[in-house]
């Protein structure tokens, strides 16, 4: 089911009666997700996805635009009319239900044509609980599950529905960091053998990127950028987008161009051809530093981390906005842990320029 938002905008009365202006929550939000695919929905706290996603399934009334599943203009349609599957970040499960009956659930209050059976039920709800791997659990209460388990049962209560959109709201913050992982895989497969239209609310870049199509960055209610999430981390549009996405984080620096190159504090790391003298802020990605010699970027080294597959190398530069600065490097590189100087060339496609407002500069050469 294709998901059609045109100038999506919502707005809530100030709190402060002293301010006039109302606080806005998403401000003109226009995108086309396509049939079938995982959309992730990313930026912190505040930013307005939830919003957004509160507003496609209609518990909250757009202050203005319009919301298309498919061709269905469904802007004013009831919650219950629009053939949503919703999964919130508590798992909302009936406590004294067992796993089967809550995933039949949402079964039991159709009426007319699409009343089923109960036979029908719980065919479809043992059909669902093999989809998400819990058929083997169908006789357990909630508080017999683990956090991982009692989150496939919410997923399951979802999609028993056959729903036209699944929509997930920070599913996995309450799991622990490994089955975050694991959960989220089982998300991506689910959604994969599905072939449902999906939208994942996250303010966790890892989680966003590694199972999204496509991911849309917001900040502040305002669409930041949209694209496929390796495009966003190669290609940001901005400093917020830069330092938003990426673990270890983009190292910023301030710096400035001056007769056509690229200065980190009193180091020229790149030539700048065509590009005039100004104060810029510099990010450089952690797997962008070069070790070299030769190399004019002088920092002076902290400490050296060995992670298995690859070496971080914490160090510090005057420039940096923060006090130490993290670049990943091979394992295999050759660092003499008692020099207090470590020097890095860059590599180009991972060094960006910012002005002040945070827009981004094309560095050209």
């Amino acid at each position: 089911m294709k998901i059609v938002l045109q100038h999506l905008t919502k707005r809530y009365p100030n709190r402060n009666k002293k301010i006039k202006e109302d606080v806005v929550a998403v401000n003109d939000f226009t995108f086309e997700i396509p049939d079938g695919k995982l959309i992730g929905l990313l930026g912190p706290s505040g930013c307005g996805k939830s919003t957004t996603l509160n507003m496609i399934c209609g518990l909250e009334k757009p202050t203005s635009g319009k919301i298309f599943f498919g061709e269905d203009d469904v802007t004013e349609l009831p919650p219950e009319n629009r053939g949503v599957g919703m999964v919130f970040q508590s798992y909302a499960l009936y406590p004294h239900l067992t796993v089967l009956q809550n995933i039949i659930f949402p079964l039991q209050n159709r009426k007319g044509a699409e009343k089923m059976t109960k036979q029908e039920m719980e065919k479809a709800a043992a059909e669902t609980a093999r989809l998400v791997q819990i058929d083997n659990l169908l006789e357990r209460r909630p508080s017999e599950l683990s956090g991982g388990q009692q989150q496939r049962v919410a997923i399951a209560r979802a999609l028993v529905k056959r729903p036209r959109v699944l929509l997930l709201d920070e599913p996995l913050s309450n799991l622990d960091a490994r089955l975050r992982l694991q959960t989220r895989e089982e998300i991506r497969r689910i959604q994969q053998e599905t072939g449902i239209t999906t939208i994942f609310v996250t303010h966790d870049q890892e989680e966003a990127m590694s199972i999204s199509d496509q991911i849309v960055v917001m900040e502040a209610g305002n669409v930041r950028q949209i694209d496929t999430p390796q495009k966003v981390y190669d290609d940001p549009c901005s400093l917020f987008v830069a330092k938003f996405l990426g673990t270890p984080p983009i190292n910023v620096f301030n710096g400035s161009i001056k007769d056509e190159k690229l200065y980190v504090g009193g180091d020229c790391i790149l030539p700048t051809p065509g590009l005039r003298s100004q104060k810029v802020t510099v990010g450089i990605r952690p797997e962008g530093f070069v070790l070299d010699p030769e190399g004019t970027l002088a920092c002076r080294l902290n400490n050296v981390e060995v992670m298995g597959r690859d070496t971080s190398v914490v160090a510090h530069h005057d420039a940096a906005v923060s006090d130490t600065i993290r670049a990943i490097v091979p394992t295999d590189s050759d660092i003499k842990r008692n020099e207090k100087t470590i020097r890095f060339s860059v590599k180009p496609y991972k060094v960006h320029a910012f002005l002040e407002n945070g827009d981004r500069i094309r560095l050209k050469g």
